[in-house]
């Protein structure tokens, strides 16, 4: 029953010990007879059960409701020791607690602090006040408890503990004077303090030294309002932790009335990630209010729930007159279904990037805008509005529209100045041809592509195809430089390999770092049926003959032009009548995502379907096209193609040797003449006897043996060739008059309608034509 009663006499109280006691003082010799009964009245009357024992620990005297708390007949507890009703663990050092009690004699009231737990008869332990009062008795002293049980009130205590440890916030509880009297865990997570570090320590333990010297006035404030301050109310108030850091905190303060007096209950709550949150939204409403684009917000149904200073200056309405109104008004009467179409989307939870419309100000101006949309959402992900972020692209349309017209503009030129380097190949005489050129449809679309026809006389062609690597009026440049320069000396009768040897050393004087050329002459011979190619690098070319489809022409491989120090080869193939040669730059077949053996091995199998008879070769060119590029608009270089079909053989030819001696000119003569007879040429007898004369006796003069003589006619012409072992090539002149050579190739040039001499591995062929 508690650690301050001292142990007594065994033997119970009589009434003259009762009357001897002086608990106030002496006592009286006359007290009447009933003074006993009034004591026992008023220790009955008494709310607390009260027991009385000796300096002993016996206990002397009990009331009722001692029998009723202890669960004792009163002749249960007279004369037994006071430790009947103190917890076993308690005994072994509950007498020394009664006489350390019983040296110092001092009244102990109720509510010490002190955890004292009584034990009932049936055994349990229930938790109890108890007040201790001496009583000073002629026998000796007396030591009344008056013991309390408070379960309920620890009960509640424990309840309300559990209460204070279950909320979410740190709870401080302080008394008036704003000592802490209570705290829960939370408290110390928050401020890192142990509990037994904060209570009995003033409050001000946790607040920033700074607002400590006016803290006790807002205290002495708040303790004579009493009123409830709840979560929120604008304050800026900040808690300090025992680290030194100070935090952003809310505090709700409550009051609450006891026994003791005053006690103030604190909830804190940390709200330094709610500040962080409301800086950052801060920070990106600032932002999004000095946006040069104009940022609003709306909901699914289209009404406006928000309105920059940007979006203000875009459309010139104010945020005022904007605010709930539909966004519809901005649109154009066209324009309005793609506000329902948007609305829509933004609904099923699509965003829109970068759609660009027409908008209308509030001055009814037109402006061209880029909108992104993106919708917004719930906490549980559902849509429930959408924002918009608008920019102003009028000017960037102006510019696009003006370099537009400058890229067109451009582009034109470039294409023309290309064209015009290009050159337009001549119709020739019974050589059918077609040609496709496509500038690339990205870019400036010029190119390093070209090619040429060239008649070489005497029934001969030369082809001429060609690309320069790069693209751009560099690669234009280059190109028509080495088309001039190849026709130039291709109109020199060299054969293939040297006008190649010649284009490379042009290639190198132009001076243009890496720069590379592929390219593909050939020279056709009628008569001969013959074509003769040197090839630069370039891709194969195929002949396409009826009936027996498309196949490479066997070309040796060579380096491109610009490589340097290459020895060039030719070959010579025989072509039948009738077969179509096939020309192309790398445009055609090299195309983006796709293999060039592949892309070639297509246009062989074309070309092999379309030449099962002898189509019409510009329908074959654009058949080709369309089926190695259908997709005119989308080709990054530029393409070429050209189609040859060699003409007919001739109608009539003859040859002859003569020996490099005078006797040949008249043998040579009489050749031409029985020639000319038999294909019925007799009216053109004298002047080809003539011009024959001529070159025959140059060739006699000048030249080694043997001399050949081969004569062609054609359905128009005549040509007579005389071939020579002499490498050097007789030149026109003009002869003084009493010189006797020098008027030969004269008469030539004046009677023949074309002649020419043109180089052979051998020496030369001089030549010469007639018109029939």
């Amino acid at each position: 029953m508690g650690n301050f009663v001292k142990e007594t006499s065994a033997r119970p109280a009589d009434a003259a010990d009762l009357q001897r006691c002086r608990c106030a003082g002496e006592p009286r010799n006359d007290a009447p007879a009933s003074a006993e009964e009034r004591f026992r009245g008023l220790l009955e009357a008494a709310p607390d059960a009260m027991v009385i024992v000796d300096d002993t620990g016996t206990i002397r005297l009990v009331n009722a409701q001692t029998e009723a708390l202890f669960g004792y007949k009163r002749d249960e507890l007279l004369g037994h020791p006071v430790e009947l009703l103190v917890p076993g663990r308690f005994r072994a050092h509950h007498h020394r607690h009664r006489d350390g009690y019983a040296g110092n004699r001092q009244v102990r009231p109720m509510g010490a602090e002190l955890e004292l737990h009584g034990l009932r008869k049936d055994g349990t332990e229930f938790p109890v006040e108890i007040s201790l009062s001496p009583l000073e008795t002629a026998d000796g002293l007396l030591i009344s408890a008056a013991v309390r049980d408070v379960s309920d009130r620890k009960a509640a205590e424990e309840r309300f503990r559990g209460l204070l440890e279950a909320a979410p916030d740190a709870m401080v509880i302080v008394d008036d004077t704003g000592t802490i009297r209570l705290v829960n865990a939370q408290t110390e997570a928050l401020f890192g303090y142990k509990r037994d570090e904060l209570l009995g320590h003033p409050v001000e333990l946790l607040v920033p030294g700074r607002f400590r010297a006016h803290h006790h006035r807002h205290r002495d404030g708040y303790a004579g309002n009493r009123q409830v301050r709840p979560m929120g109310a604008e304050l800026e108030l900040h808690g300090l932790r025992k680290d030194g850091t100070e935090f952003p905190v809310e505090i709700s303060l409550s009051p609450l009335e006891t026994a003791d007096g005053l006690l103030i209950s604190a909830a804190v709550r940390d709200v330094s990630d709610r500040k962080r949150a409301e800086a950052r939204i801060n920070e990106l409403a600032g932002l999004v209010e000095s946006s040069q684009d104009a940022i609003l917000a709306k909901t699914l149904d289209g009404h406006i729930t928000y309105w920059n200073a940007a979006a203000q200056r875009l459309y010139g309405y104010s945020r005022a007159e904007m605010m709930g109104k539909h966004v519809s008004l901005l649109a154009t009467t066209e324009g309005r279904g793609e506000i329902d179409i948007l609305l829509d989307r933004l609904r099923s939870g699509e965003r829109v990037e970068h759609f660009e419309t027409l908008r209308l100000t509030r001055s009814g101006n037109l402006i061209d805008v880029d909108i992104t949309l993106w919708p917004t959402r719930a906490t549980d992900g559902s849509v429930i509005g959408a924002c918009a972020i608008v920019r102003d692209i009028s000017d960037r349309k102006k510019a696009e529209a003006e370099l537009t017209f400058l890229y067109e503009q451009q582009r034109h030129i470039a294409l023309t100045l290309q064209r015009s380097l290009m050159g337009t190949p001549p119709a020739i005489p019974g050589l059918t041809t077609a040609s496709r050129y496509r500038p690339a449809t990205q870019g400036a679309g010029v190119g390093g592509d070209w090619f040429d026809l060239i008649p070489l006389g005497a029934g001969r062609v030369g082809v001429l195809i060609g690309d320069v690597m790069g693209r751009g009026l560099e690669a234009a440049a280059v190109m028509g430089q080495l088309r001039s320069a190849a026709h130039a000396l291709a109109k020199t009768g060299m054969q293939p390999r040297q006008l190649m040897q010649a284009l490379e050393a042009v290639v190198g004087d132009l001076d243009v770092p890496d720069q590379l050329v592929t390219c593909c002459y050939l020279v056709i011979s009628a008569d001969a049926g013959e074509v003769t190619v040197c090839s630069a690098g370039h891709l194969p070319t195929l002949v396409a003959t009826p009936g027996q489809g498309a196949r490479p022409l066997p070309v040796p491989v060579n380096a491109p032009l610009g490589v340097g120090d290459v020895l060039y080869e030719q070959v010579s193939s025989v072509i039948p009548p009738g077969a179509t040669l096939v020309l192309y730059t790398d445009g055609l077949i090299e195309t983006p995502g796709s293999d060039i053996e592949d892309q070639l091995a297509e246009l062989t199998s074309t070309l092999g379907d379309l030449f099962t008879t002898a189509p019409d070769l510009e329908e074959a060119a654009d058949h080709v096209l369309a089926a190695l590029l259908p997709d005119a608009d989308g080709h990054n270089d530029d393409v070429t193609l050209l189609l040859t079909r060699l003409p007919d053989g001739p109608l009539a030819k003859v040859s002859t040797d003569l020996p490099a001696a005078p006797a040949s000119v008249p043998e040579g003569r009489a050749f031409l003449s029985k020639a000319l007879t038999s294909w019925d040429c007799a009216t053109m007898e004298d002047d080809a006897r003539l011009l024959l004369s001529e070159v025959l006796t140059n060739a006699v003069q000048h030249a080694t043996g043997p001399i050949g003589l081969h004569l062609c006619r054609t359905a128009t012409d005549l040509t007579v060739e005389i071939s020579d072992h002499s490498p050097h090539l007789p030149q026109p002149r003009s002869a003084t008059e009493d010189e006797e050579s020098g008027r030969g190739l004269i008469l030539v040039r004046a009677l023949a309608d074309s002649w020419g001499v043109r180089p052979t591995d051998e020496g030369k062929t001089t030549w010469f034509t007639l018109k029939l």
